[in-house]
């Protein structure tokens, strides 16, 4: 190992290394006497031998990952310690160039020299097509070269395939600075449903699959994960920049894609004359500037992948939602041409896309156009509109975007009456031909959505609301017995009879309370389903109701198993992100870090009630607040001075703050129940489902 690479990590990559929260490693260190030593300090923080902590977590078993996730990550953490020392463009491109080549050989790299892996390389590379350069402009200081070519055999060994040791080190671009490799690549999640979309799974053995702009090659690899792996596609590539398109044959290469087939421009027209028209062509439109983009534009360069399709012959184009779905000024050149992709019948699909889809480009809105060239007999007229601009961009979504247009497909690109879109509705095209200028997305839910359980049960429970809102409102009646008003019995307190006061620490001193921490609870341990409460600071502070978190029963034994439960009538406080105070009623709870508890001692001489707790100490916390700019209040929760009432006064206002809780209960239940009547009210007259009647006359 070249010493000036050492594989050393600090305590936040540990963490990460190992899949655990970030103070962990920290105790670790400190509870653990065999626990690796320090082998550096730089700026107060130490850093570990890699190798060593790899070596620990992998004896002790602790930690998240699994054994061969460690020895990855180790390898990737490892990149980082590169970044002052090489260019990220020639990092990755030596890496990616060293693992290509070991997929090509078959054989590890490290230990012969780094003389001999360029020699290899230049029998294999003679043409330096797609790796030679890249090798060429590691520096030739002594045992860098070297260095990278173990790095490169540590990856390939810890991933079941050498392209998986490729991809660790792409998706690695982004902590490398090489940010010119992803800025231009679709959401991962995306680019595989693009894949599916184009429906290169059900293509024939053979076939010839083409994507123009390939960049670093997401859309390709995409492509081939989702193929079989035996059907011997053709994949065809082009790209304007000379780096991209080596990396692209790169990718592919180290797949298993063989040469002869394979064929990747530099450029933006496709090699296509050797291969003839393509299959499937899968694209993302290049960026460009809102200022600077012109619909019909990206439109034009549409219609020439299209001149591309033969009969039955798919594309799938993402591009600029400003062309390719939203509204444009009628009857000009954009609209025009955009709605001659309806007339002729090549647009089966178009699809808003929400934010996110270039995660480097996050304000810039994308769509999807699915476009098949159908012989003028079989045409049905038909496209399918679909706007997931209001939905997340993640897996669930996706699917069922696949799933749509899989139908549609399958169904001669025709409506199926056994199954309507999720998400969409399908029409004719000539409805948006007839309305020029107008978007490309569903104006309206479409027919079938009120036949769905929601829409119908929804008068149902609109009925059964307001029965539950006429029960509320007697059962406050009764509550109250009558009794609607609500007497403090407040007055000025005479000069003569001063208040006590003290702070919790004194009461702590005193033994009246015990406090007790929270307990450090992982955010993916929480749900909305468990057999335990969690009070996370949301519900200290009162910002969401107790009971919006749970944990499971079994989760909480192994993972926490030295945490403990709340009891009736502890109170639980919070400083961060702003003081909070909320009195456990009915106990068996979770609280959750950095939220405390402050448990009373009912043996105590003069014992504290919960409620009057609770309720002096957020007076006091609202006169020392965190002012704008401060990291924290003006004075810790053990110091806030509070009175300390006689035990007569602090029954009487004990009793007030119950009567005001049972009030407050009472008309939160009505409010929830109001809430929701307006909901589901405003949800049906929204989408057409629901009318109102007159209300019936008295005869």
């Amino acid at each position: 190992m070249y010493e000036g690479f050492p594989w050393r990590v600090s305590l936040a990559e540990i963490a990460a290394l190992a899949g655990v929260r970030r103070p962990v490693p920290t105790n670790w260190a400190r509870r653990h006497g065999d626990f690796p030593e320090p082998v550096a300090h730089e700026g107060g923080r130490p850093f570990f031998d890699g190798r060593k902590v790899v070596a620990w977590l992998l004896d002790t078993g602790r930690g998240n990952a699994e054994p061969r996730t460690l020895r990855a990550e180790l390898a990737l953490h490892t990149l980082t310690g590169w970044r002052d020392r090489l260019p990220a463009h020639v990092l990755v491109g030596a890496l990616t160039a060293l693992i290509c080549l070991r997929r090509q050989q078959d054989a590890p790299l490290s230990g012969s020299g780094w003389d001999a892996v360029l020699k290899q390389a230049a029998r294999l590379d003679s043409e330096d097509l797609f790796l030679l350069a890249e090798l060429h402009a590691v520096p030739m200081t002594e045992g860098v070269g070297t260095a990278l070519a173990e790095l490169a055999d540590e990856l390939v060994e810890a991933a079941y395939t050498p392209a998986e040791a490729f991809d660790w080190v792409l998706d690695a671009r982004r902590r490398l600075g090489s940010h010119e490799l992803v800025a231009d690549e679709p959401a991962p999640v995306l680019a595989g449903a693009l894949a599916r979309l184009c429906g290169i799974g059900e293509l024939e053995d053979g076939g010839t699959v083409a994507t123009p702009y390939a960049r670093s090659g997401d859309l390709p690899a995409a492509l081939h994960a989702q193929a079989a792996s035996d059907a011997g596609h053709t994949y065809l590539a082009a790209d304007p920049d000379p780096a991209f398109a080596r990396l692209v044959r790169r990718r592919m290469l180290v797949r298993g894609v063989y040469e002869f087939q394979l064929d990747v421009a530099e450029g933006t027209e496709l090699p296509l004359d050797d291969w003839g028209d393509p299959d499937i062509v899968l694209c993302a439109l290049p960026y460009e500037p809102a200022e600077q983009r012109e619909a019909s534009a990206a439109l034009e360069r549409v219609q020439a992948l299209t001149d591309l399709l033969g009969a039955g012959r798919t594309a799938v184009v993402l591009g600029p939602a400003d062309a390719l779905v939203h509204p444009l000024p009628a009857q000009g050149d954009a609209d025009r041409l955009r709605r001659s992709f309806l007339t002729g019948g090549l647009l089966k699909a178009a699809i808003g896309l929400p934010d996110g889809a270039f995660p480097y480009r996050p304000g810039h809105r994308t769509a999807v156009w699915v476009l098949s060239r159908t012989p003028e007999a079989e045409q049905r007229g038909l496209v399918l509109l679909t706007d997931l601009s209001a939905r997340p961009l993640d897996g669930r979504t996706l699917d069922a975007l696949v799933e749509d247009v899989q139908i549609f497909r399958a169904a001669g690109w025709r409506a199926d009456v056994r199954h309507a879109p999720r998400h969409g509705v399908v029409l004719p095209a000539k409805v948006l031909d007839d309305r020029p200028g107008a978007a490309f997305t569903p104006q309206h839910r479409p027919h079938e959505s009120r036949y769905t359980r929601a829409v119908v049960e929804r008068p149902v429970r609109i009925s059964q609301l307001e029965i539950h809102l006429g029960e509320l409102v007697e059962r406050a009646r009764v509550a109250l017995d009558g009794r609607a008003e609500l007497r403090t019995h407040a007055a000025l307190r005479p000069e003569d009879r001063s208040v006590r006061r003290t702070t919790v620490g004194r009461m702590l001193q005193e033994r009246r309370l015990r406090r007790l921490p929270g307990h450090r609870i992982a955010p993916e341990h929480l749900g909305s389903d468990g057999d335990y409460t969690v009070l996370t600071t949301a519900e200290v502070v009162g910002a969401e109701p107790a009971g919006r978190h749970r944990i499971d029963r079994l989760v909480f034994i192994a993972e926490y198993e030295h945490a403990g439960f709340t009891r009736p009538g502890d109170v639980v406080v919070t400083t961060s992100p702003e003081f909070g105070a909320y009195v456990d009623e009915e106990g068996l709870r979770v609280v959750a870090y950095p939220a405390r508890v402050l448990r009373v001692r009912p043996d105590a001489e003069r014992p504290v009630r919960p409620r009057v707790l609770a309720a002096l100490l957020r007076a006091a916390a609202a006169e020392h607040r965190r002012v704008s700019g401060a990291v924290r209040a003006s004075r810790r929760l053990e110091d806030l001075s509070i009175p300390d009432l006689a035990p007569e006064e602090a029954e009487r206002y004990d009793t007030l703050l119950a009567e005001i809780d049972r009030r407050s209960a009472l008309l939160r239940a009505q409010t929830a129940a109001l809430d929701d009547l307006a909901r589901l009210t405003a949800a049906g007259l929204t989408d057409g489902t629901l009318t109102l009647l007159p209300a019936p006359t008295a005869t």
